[in-house]
This record gives C-alpha cells, sequence and structure tokens, in this order.
C-alpha cells in the first residue's frame, strides 16, 4: 500500500494552556476555532471538577486538562515517549510508558482520563484492560474520540470509532455511558476550517490558493457562527458528531 497517499498535509496543533490570564485567554480564542477542542472542553469540564483522590492522564500530551481538576487531586500523567512525532514538548513530569502496558500496581487510582488517544493506538482493547486493571474499584474512567476528523498524526492514526464499537470495547465496565461532542453543523464548519488551513500551507501554489480562501472566508465565519449556536440550541443532528465522551465506572 501507498501509505504516502494518506499522510497528513499539515500536523495538528498540539493543544496547550499556559498559566496566568494570557493563556487562559489564548485557550479561550484556540476553542472559538477549534470545536474539536471546545467539545472535548464541555463534555471534561463537569466531569474533571467532581474528581476526588488520584488521578492517571493517559496519554496525556500536554496536560491540557490538568487545571480543570480541583487541586486536591493527585494527578500523574503518562505517555509515549515519542513527543517529537506528535507535535508535542517534552516533559519530566510526564511518566513514559509504551502505549500499551500502564506501569503501576493494580488499583492504582481513582479516577482515569484518556483524551483523544484510542485512535492512535493499534489494539486499544489491551490498554483498556490496563485501566481496567490500575483503576480502583468503583472508580470512573472518562475518555474521549474523534468521529469526523482527518488523518492526523500519521502514520499514528488507526481508528474511528461508533458509539456502538465503544460499549463493545468497554465491556467489562458495568455501566457506560457515550454521548455525542458536536453535530453536523459542527463538522461542516470544522471541514471548512481545515479545508482554509490546508489551503493556507506555505508552497509555491499559495499565490494561487489565497483568492481561493478570500472566498472562502465569508463561508467559514457564517458557518462557524452557525455551529456555536447549534451547540448551544442543540439544532443539528448527532447522529454526524465530531466525537464521542464516553463515562465509564468499574465495578465494586
Amino acid at each position: 500500500m501507498d501509505y504516502a497517499r494518506f499522510s497528513e498535509e499539515f500536523k495538528p496543533i498540539p493543544i496547550r494552556r499556559r498559566s496566568g490570564l494570557l493563556g487562559a485567554a489564548t485557550f479561550r480564542l484556540r476553542m472559538v476555532l477549534d470545536l474539536q477542542l471546545l467539545t472535548c472542553f464541555r463534555f471534561l469540564q463537569p466531569r474533571l471538577a467532581a474528581m476526588q483522590g488520584k488521578v492517571l492522564d493517559v496519554g496525556c500530551g500536554e496536560m491540557p486538562f490538568r487545571s480543570l481538576l480541583p487541586r486536591s487531586c493527585s494527578y500523574t500523567g503518562i505517555d509515549v515517549p515519542l513527543a517529537d512525532q506528535f507535535g508535542m514538548t517534552e516533559s519530566s513530569d510526564i511518566v513514559p510508558f509504551d502505549g500499551i502496558h500502564i506501569p503501576f500496581p493494580d488499583a492504582s487510582f481513582d479516577h482515569i482520563l484518556c483524551t483523544e488517544v484510542l485512535e492512535h493506538v493499534k489494539y486499544p482493547e489491551a490498554l483498556i484492560a490496563e485501566m481496567l486493571r490500575v483503576l480502583r474499584p468503583a472508580g470512573t474512567l472518562v475518555a474521549t474520540v474523534p468521529f469526523s476528523a482527518r488523518v492526523h498524526h500519521a502514520p499514528h492514526d488507526y481508528h474511528r470509532f461508533t458509539p456502538y464499537r465503544l460499549s463493545d470495547m468497554f465491556s467489562d465496565f458495568p455501566g457506560v455511558e457515550v454521548e455525542e461532542r458536536g453535530d453536523d453543523l459542527a463538522v461542516i464548519a470544522n471541514k471548512l476550517i481545515v479545508v482554509c488551513m490546508r489551503l493556507m500551507k506555505p508552497s509555491m501554489a499559495l499565490m494561487w490558493r489565497l483568492p481561493l480562501v478570500i472566498l472562502l472566508s465569508p463561508a467559514i465565519v457564517v458557518s462557524l457562527v452557525v455551529a456555536h449556536l447549534s451547540l448551544w440550541l442543540r439544532l443539528g443532528s448527532p447522529a454526524d458528531p465530531l466525537g464521542y465522551g464516553l463515562d465509564a465506572k468499574k465495578a465494586v
């Protein structure tokens, strides 16, 4: 197979949440344009705010959602030691692991967070089994995955999951709930923004692409406004979302 045909045309911008007012403002501004991030944030915020005890962030990246946890929580982030390939910054605060085997004993954590990670795992059931192992009885797991998303972090992009597949993969958890993130109107806006970013990629043909970007700009602005209204008023179809959020609880 010619994998070059499926390689991504530009890398995703790493999700970072810097401290201070400027960092918070920058993060909020990004959520206006990045609807995947916005819907992840809205799904995670109330769930992380309610957590107590020891929290494990699996595939933590640059730990953008850590600040949503109460200060009383004990936070541990783990990720594969390939930060450069994923556009991330190396951090000594992150515990390295091989992407499958979590380097902690059984029942070590009260809660597990796993955001936009499972699509990059060749054998997600193996990682899910490990998360179940290190989770304490009655502990909770919160995860997000994309559904309508371009190929990203190639070649480490293996899956897109439906609610039925997610429920099946987490079947060892007695309580699993899957919720849509976004709708078809948000997907349209997201796709137009991605097209614009692709057209603005530096190249010899940029001067010929700019007029097309200018023509698309009004449509992008309108679709973005419609998407935000749709997310607020629930106007779109949840059958074609940006992604899914998942709540699971381990048996007592």
